[in-house]
């Protein structure tokens, strides 16, 4: 009997395509830290858990319409999804695979990855996509076309490109050091002189005794006797 492995490879095949289509619609809304699961040995119920988080309770709900919508585009039936009221946490229940939509808040409380995360599985994030820009392998190169040579007219020679004259260098001058001087401190002005005034009776006396002593003879000493 080969039909036991014919279904086997069909069920993983489908399982790997069921996958890949939920995270490609996660990606599509800008999901954060996204991670699958195997949880055969852990449920018989379902075969992936993938777990994304959405910052907001509008990006989970974008997230879960844009997983809804890859799954069927993908060919499976609609999926049932649960929480989407509140936005907190939501769950799209895709058969053999569940999405856990959830706010950093409630995936950081509960920790899913510690329930489920026995065996993750790796995938490449953004690998299925097609790509619709990319050339098939068998298709021949295209020589590039060189650009077509400019005609110029009868009888006139092409101008010659002259070349700029460069402009001498201008020196830079290292500008001098300023040397800082000390303010001389500022003099104090002089005191006023103050005018004694003399006596005028008493300068007239004086006056008149110098002039007699000038006028008067001088007297001889007397001499001694022998």
């Amino acid at each position: 009997m080969t039909i036991a492995p014919a279904t086997d490879a069909a069920a993983k095949k489908s399982l790997v395509k069921l996958q890949r289509a939920i995270v490609d619609g996660l990606e599509d809304v800008k999901a954060v830290d996204i991670r699958v699961f195997d949880t055969t040995h852990l449920s018989p119920l379902f075969e992936r858990v993938i777990v994304a988080t959405g910052n907001t309770n509008r990006q989970t709900k974008a997230l879960a319409a844009s997983v809804r919508d890859a799954v069927r585009d993908a060919g499976f039936a609609k999926p049932r999804s649960e929480g989407e009221d509140n936005g907190e946490w939501i769950i799209i229940d895709c058969g053999t695979a569940v999405c856990h939509i959830m706010q950093p808040a409630i995936r950081q409380y509960y920790r899913l990855e510690e329930i489920w995360g026995d065996k993750p599985v790796r995938l490449k994030l953004g690998d299925a996509k097609p790509r619709s820009l990319t050339a098939p392998a068998d298709a021949e190169p295209v020589p590039a076309r060189k650009p077509a040579a400019k005609k110029t007219p009868a009888g006139k020679a092409p101008a010659k490109k002259t070349a700029a004259k460069k402009a001498p260098a201008v020196k830079k001058t290292a500008a001098k050091p300023v040397v800082a001087t000390r303010k001389a401190p500022a003099r104090k002005a002089a005191a006023p002189v103050k005018t004694v005034r003399v006596n005028e009776p008493v300068a007239k006396k004086a006056a008149v005794r110098r002039a007699a002593a000038k006028k008067a003879p001088a007297r001889k000493a007397p001499g001694r006797k022998a």
